[in-house]
């Protein structure tokens, strides 16, 4: 089953933890110094913020899938699409091991399709970026961060 993959940027994390606890009526599934996220049931979806970004917003939309074989069936809508899409296969990032690749819409909005495999201590265990706009593993045909 798939659920809604959402990513903000934000500039004050204690603030919008303190807003979208109030409007999910629920708490964060995970915070750290930098991040947050809630893992929702109804609606279904994986609400992530973090102060990492260059500016406040939408940073890129998604779908977290419970298993590989939904993975590569996005994979192959995209393929048969014909969409701009980069494979960036296992990685280490917002603090969860995955498997993903990106889609990038005609506006340059980019769509993450991953299925997630486990937690990690840290935001990302690659080494840091030199762009320090860029909040983690995405690749390098995006122009925003990533998770």
């Amino acid at each position: 089953m798939k659920r809604f993959h959402v990513h903000l940027h934000v500039d004050d994390l204690a603030q919008s933890i303190g807003f979208y606890s109030q409007l999910f009526a629920a708490q964060p599934s995970r915070v750290e110094s930098d991040y947050a996220k809630w893992m929702l049931d109804d609606p279904r979806i994986n609400f992530a913020i973090s102060t990492r970004g260059s500016r406040p917003g939408i940073d890129h939309l998604g779908f977290q899938v419970d298993e590989a074989e939904e993975l590569a069936e996005l994979k192959a809508h995209a393929s048969a699409a014909d969409l701009a899409w980069v494979d960036e296969g296992a990685t280490s990032c917002c603090y969860a091991r995955s498997e993903k690749h990106w889609v990038t819409d005609p506006q340059g909005i980019a769509w993450e399709h991953f299925h997630t495999l486990g937690n990690i201590p840290v935001f990302n265990e690659k080494p840091a970026a030199t762009d320090s706009a860029s909040a983690c593993c995405a690749p390098a045909t995006r122009t925003r961060s990533c998770c």
